[in-house]
């Protein structure tokens, strides 16, 4: 609900000034929503669908459709809010229809680049090395949730949604989505647990 003039956080133009621009006829401005959001979104829909063809596929026809629908969004949210849960009705639809293998580990990792790193010790191989096996452990256990919990603790954890916010687009109570987040939760911190006792 933030209004453009109110933006005084923001250097660059604002996102409803993007929007106002593109309705105005300077389309290329939605360009720049697709700069600053496109990334973001890819990355988040790696982890949801578990292949990285899918989330290519599904972001570009996120933007499409959004371009066409920009006239009926509303300032109640934020764009990229709007914006994600266009993706994520796309994505959905698109795994049902395709359901493909679900990529390596190693490739969502190393194409998503959406992965936390923390870079202060960088320097260290052995370190490097041992965030990257830890990580594809967490990727692992993510990807052995049903789709019901996995979508759910990645829009808590990775996009930092509100409970609210995530019952609205994945359409169930508020309720509901606290329950498989914690039963995500319970579950991940289970699938870890066993496999780092099995490497000892």
């Amino acid at each position: 609900m933030r209004e453009a003039s109110n933006a005084m956080d923001d250097v660059s133009t604002s996102d409803q000034e993007l929007i106002d621009q593109c309705l105005a006829g300077q389309t290329d401005a939605f360009g720049e929503l697709v700069t600053r959001y496109e990334s973001r979104l890819y990355g988040t829909l790696v982890h949801i669908l578990g292949s990285v063809q899918e989330a290519r596929d599904a972001t570009q026809e996120a933007f499409v459709l959004a371009f066409r629908k920009l006239k009926t969004f509303r300032q109640e949210s934020a764009f990229y809010s709007w914006l994600f849960r266009i993706a994520y009705n796309a994505a959905v639809s698109q795994h049902r229809r395709r359901q493909p293998p679900t990529a390596s580990v190693d490739v969502l990792r190393e194409q998503s680049g959406s992965e936390p790193v923390d870079d202060r010790p960088e320097s260290d191989p052995a370190y490097a090395l041992h965030l990257s096996e830890r990580q594809a452990l967490v990727s692992k256990a993510l990807d052995e949730l049903g789709e019901e919990f996995r979508t759910v603790i990645i829009l808590r954890e990775m996009e930092g949604l509100s409970y609210e916010e995530i019952a609205e687009l994945v359409a169930c109570p508020v309720g509901t989505v606290r329950s498989r987040i914690h039963r995500a939760r319970s579950e991940l911190r289970e699938k870890l647990t066993r496999a780092l006792a099995s490497e000892r």
